[in-house]
């Protein structure tokens, strides 16, 4: 088979799969055959996998460790839900809005700090999410400590799937573009990077502020889809949560992201009853994962589309050393 050509095939069964899948929740929740408790899981599950992917080109591709990216969440939910609750615009305007202060905090944020590395990196990011979340305790026109109560819920299935379809899309295609390549170089060697005349600060401050820009949508939906959001939503767990997730799916892998998203929004749901030993199997979880599997679930590989090649049997001159998941 040849490799330049597009393979339309593939294309169109995952195309057909995704309208089935809209199509099918569509009527499951419009029929009301799925209750309250699984829509509000499938919701989670959704913003953790916009979450996991965003903080994965920050972490996973380009090396970088952050904990801050609750902070760029509440900013995108905060000011989504201003825009929606206190100045009446609509929730296009208010989610791009919410998008494009996350991202501008995620430039702010990465200029004076990017140059930073490893430990120094996740405490300066550390810092930031404690100070928007500190600074949004304190602000009356916000509800303080009490959160901004009464924002409509406007986020329904239609947006939550075409939100995380977009944000696979754009990640991944930037990944697989030169200015992927130029991300993946500084997580290899930045050192290396540089000599090749990569400007690393420039490729860091980009995935910062594409990942803070996805986190901000991420807040965005979350804000209109639970009435409420207040600062102690985006703690430091909040990132924690994230962080694992991409660890545990594996650093460099987009499907291990969404996939371990996917497991450990289940597990959290499962767990609600124990709410004291969540964050005890996290850490666990987390732990073992490191020593078994330091990769993560998926290592860097990922679910390409030779996989429906195979499936056709399409596929069957590549040897098992040229084999993507």
């Amino acid at each position: 088979m040849d490799k330049s050509k597009p393979n339309w095939s593939a294309y169109l069964s995952i195309s057909v799969l995704l309208v089935a899948m809209f199509f099918l929740v569509q009527y499951l929740i419009n029929a009301q055959l799925m209750d309250v408790y699984y829509q509000i899981n499938l919701f989670m599950i959704g913003i953790n996998i916009i979450l996991a992917v965003s903080l994965n080109l920050i972490t996973g591709f380009t090396g970088q460790l952050s904990l801050g990216h609750a902070g760029f969440m509440a900013v995108g939910a905060y000011v989504a839900a201003v825009m929606t609750t206190k100045l009446g615009y609509s929730l296009p305007v208010a989610v791009l809005s919410g998008c494009i202060a996350a991202g501008v905090a995620g430039v702010l944020i990465g200029v004076p700090t990017l140059r930073l590395k490893g430990d120094y990196l996740a405490i300066a990011t550390l810092g930031f999410g404690e100070i928007v979340r500190v600074v949004l305790l304190n602000i009356d026109y916000v509800g303080g400590a009490a959160g901004l109560i009464g924002i409509a819920q406007l986020t329904n299935w239609t947006w939550l799937f075409f939100s995380v379809l977009v944000t696979l899309l754009f990640i991944q295609n930037l990944i697989n573009s030169s200015y992927g390549r130029a991300c993946l170089a500084v997580r290899e060697n930045e050192v290396a990077a540089e000599m090749m005349g990569v400007d690393t600060t420039k490729y860091k401050i980009l995935a910062f502020t594409v990942g803070a820009f996805f986190a901000g949508l991420a807040g965005a939906l979350y804000a209109h889809y639970f009435f409420i959001i207040q600062p102690g939503t985006f703690s430091f767990f909040r990132s924690f949560d994230v962080l694992v997730m991409v660890v545990l799916g594996g650093l460099g892998s987009t499907t291990g992201a969404v996939l371990a998203a996917v497991f450990l929004t289940i597990l959290s749901a499962g767990l609600q009853s124990f709410p004291e030993i969540r964050m005890v199997i996290y850490s666990v979880v987390l732990i073992v994962t490191m020593i078994y599997r330091p990769q993560g679930l998926m290592g860097n590989k990922e679910i390409s589309l030779r996989i429906f090649r195979r499936v056709r049997g399409e596929d069957r001159g590549t040897t098992r050393s040229e084999e993507p998941l």
